[in-house]
């Protein structure tokens, strides 16, 4: 199985809420349909991004269908508790016409027994067994997929087709040097945003899974195609890649943060999105500080990329 949908810049939609804290579904389909009229290859629903422990299985499973209606390419996640609880979820990706699927591990219950997220994620692969599916490693569940799990479930289920991987840097080289490298037919989605040039140029990363591109789409595929480019050796694109990975430097960090939805909506709002001011539990907030320090951190970054582009322009020119 080709991992087509696994490939180019995918973001991890936030889900916005209305003034009674539920979901904004039709504010959730316009930002799907903007980011991929902007560049974006596919959307994922619902991942850590999405607030999935916050909201109900039916909520979850109408912003799916709602995506997939508005013509949307969908991923969904399959978080849950209850490994029957993520079935359903693979079950009805595949019945609503959704492309693929981010397996995240059993959470709480039996979390670091091999055992136990094996029968997981084989209850989710067969029942969607022609849906291309990626695992989602994340420190955050408490478990860490190794390579010899992930070939035991590839020998049974062959829409597990690559890993998604959240951790640091060095986690991304075990995953490439281990698992995806094995053969073309297996991805590698960078999946978080402090390691994207690394990602792509060290370890052949298929695409990437975006937090701050919900917030800065033009400049993080254009860090994407940067190091695409610097993948097949363009030392230019290089140099520019690692320029612009080092100024989108802290709002990417977010990602990697316990608070990273309520940053990345507050950067939303900080756009003109102001159906992202809410969250679903009303306690949930940043403090006055983080705050500010996000707000500086934003406008710093659209001032230098602003002029940064300016000088790749006049280079341009200059060399033409």
């Amino acid at each position: 199985m080709k991992a087509k949908i696994f490939s180019g810049v995918i973001p991890a939609l936030m889900t916005p809420c209305k003034a009674d804290r539920t979901p904004d579904f039709d504010g959730l389909v316009r930002k799907g349909k903007e980011l991929i009229a902007a560049g974006m290859s596919a959307v994922v629903y619902c991942g850590s991004m999405g607030d999935w422990p916050l909201l109900t299985d039916a909520e979850r499973m109408e912003g799916v269908e709602r995506l997939v209606k508005a013509g949307i390419p969908v991923i969904v996640g399959t978080g849950a508790v209850n490994t029957a609880v993520a079935v359903a979820h693979a079950a009805h990706a595949r019945k609503v016409g959704a492309q693929g699927l981010m397996v995240i591990p059993r959470v709480l219950s039996r979390a670091t027994v091999v055992a136990a997220q094996k029968a997981h994620f084989k209850a989710i692969l067969s029942a969607a067994p022609d849906l291309p599916a990626v695992i989602y490693n994340s420190p955050y569940y408490g478990y860490a997929t190794r390579a010899d799990l992930f070939f035991a479930l590839r020998a049974e289920h062959p829409n597990l087709i690559g890993f998604k991987e959240f951790g640091g840097a060095d986690d991304m080289r075990y995953a490439a040097e281990n698992i995806t490298s094995r053969d073309d037919d297996v991805s590698l989605m960078i999946g978080i945003d402090t390691t994207v040039v690394h990602g792509y140029v060290n370890c052949g990363a298929t695409g990437a899974i975006t937090g701050i591109g919900n917030v800065l789409p033009k400049e993080v595929l254009h860090l994407c195609a940067l190091s695409v480019a610097a993948a097949a050796g363009d030392a230019t694109a290089r140099r520019r890649a690692l320029e612009l990975e080092q100024a989108l430097g802290v709002l990417s960090s977010f990602d990697a943060g316990p608070d990273l939805v309520l940053y990345f909506k507050h950067m939303m709002v900080m756009k003109g999105d102001k159906e992202y001011t809410l969250h679903f539990n009303e306690t949930d907030a940043l403090t006055d500080s983080q705050r500010g320090y996000c707000e500086a951190q934003l406008k710093l970054f659209d001032a230098w990329y602003a002029d940064w582009s300016k000088e790749a322009d006049a280079a341009r020119k200059h060399a033409a």
